[in-house]
């Protein structure tokens, strides 16, 4: 397996449909763990940060879920256009791909399962799942650590649990999050009160593309700040409460909308489709907004084409790293431009 391979398969998380998928686009619980006796990634010289990604690359080289066709890659070899793409497909950080000596990434066939090595901390282990899937998500990732203590220790205290480069993952070192499509908060104007309430529970709102991202496409990813006195099963199911309330709001506002305001809706979601069938230009913004609008009236029923999936996957592919992988050079602005709306035209009409 490539690099190159990736932009001819669809991501296991993207594929697949997961409970609640009409709102919760995906899961993912991330692992911060650091190496005993080793110095943080921050404050490590070149040669130690060398040691750590010799060792750590061992054992993550001898996974079931990596040596079976996964991928391990150093950043350091890669080009910018591969760098970007793997953070559009959610397998590495922009901060893996910015600061890019002595890091790897590995990730399973599917790019269920993604393994940074060398970021904030040594590892920062990740498990995407389709829909509101945080349970499957802790299962997994629960099994690769267990096979990942056989090989390696990692800094643990009695007092503080895992310990870790930023104090506010030390603990557990647990990062859960979910990622949810909340137009119809969003429409009714109830958005903003909806993520105060989520940050004085404790909680984080980001963007589709994680930290340092704004809620393009009305998605907005939340997820706990805290990981220290919990245990991750408390984490999880304090998110998952949390979620469940935010689907029944993002539900009963879709009702409101039908009951309400179904023709400006539907006037909404039909011209979205109408540009995204036509357009022969088309920015990258404007697409995730028209396709956030086509996703609303797939998931209201009024309207039966394209399928949810095929949405789900022009969000991905239509990212600016994906278009130029597609066409095997780089692109301008412009020429990205066109041939995001190419491809639009050709995946809504197929």
């Amino acid at each position: 397996m490539k690099i190159d391979d990736l932009i001819k398969q669809t991501s296991g998380w993207l594929k697949n449909i997961g409970p609640n998928s009409e709102i919760i686009f995906s899961s993912r619980v991330r692992l911060a763990r650091n190496l005993e006796k080793a110095v943080f990634t921050n404050r490590a010289k070149k040669k130690q940060q060398e040691q750590t990604l010799e060792l750590i690359s061992s054992a993550v080289s001898s996974l079931e879920s990596i040596k079976n066709k996964g991928l391990f890659l150093k950043i350091l070899d890669m080009s910018n256009i591969d760098k970007q793409f793997l953070v559009e497909r959610h397998l590495i950080s922009r901060e893996l791909a910015v600061n890019t000596d002595v890091k790897a990434v590995a990730f399973s066939v599917d790019e269920i399962i993604s393994i940074m090595i060398n970021e904030e901390d040594h590892m920062r282990i990740q498990v995407l799942q389709p829909g509101f899937n945080l349970d499957e998500c802790w299962r997994k990732i629960d099994e690769v650590e267990t096979e990942l203590e056989k090989k390696l220790d990692f800094a643990f205290s009695v007092k503080w649990g895992y310990l870790t480069a930023c104090p506010t993952n030390t603990g557990t070192g647990m990062r859960a999050s979910v990622m949810l499509h909340l137009p119809a908060l969003v429409l009714t104007k109830q958005i903003d009160r909806v993520i105060q309430a989520i940050l004085k529970l404790g909680l984080t709102v980001r963007g589709l593309f994680g930290e340092g991202t704004e809620a393009a496409g009305n998605f907005f990813q939340i997820s706990n700040q805290v990981s220290l006195g919990r245990s991750e099963e408390e984490i999880i199911d304090n998110i998952k409460r949390i979620i469940k309330q935010i689907i029944e709001y993002e539900q009963n506002a879709r009702q409101v909308l039908l009951n309400q305001n179904k023709s400006s809706v539907a006037d909404q979601v039909w011209r979205s489709y109408g540009i995204l069938k036509n357009a022969h230009i088309i920015s990258s913004s404007e697409t995730i907004e028209l396709l956030s609008n086509v996703r609303l009236g797939i998931d209201m029923g009024l309207i039966k084409q394209p399928t949810r999936e095929t949405v789900n996957e022009l969000f991905i592919l239509t990212q600016p790293a994906h278009l130029q992988k597609l066409e095997s050079k780089e692109l301008s602005s412009r020429e990205r431009d066109v041939k995001r709306a190419e491809l639009i035209r050709q995946h809504i009409t197929a």
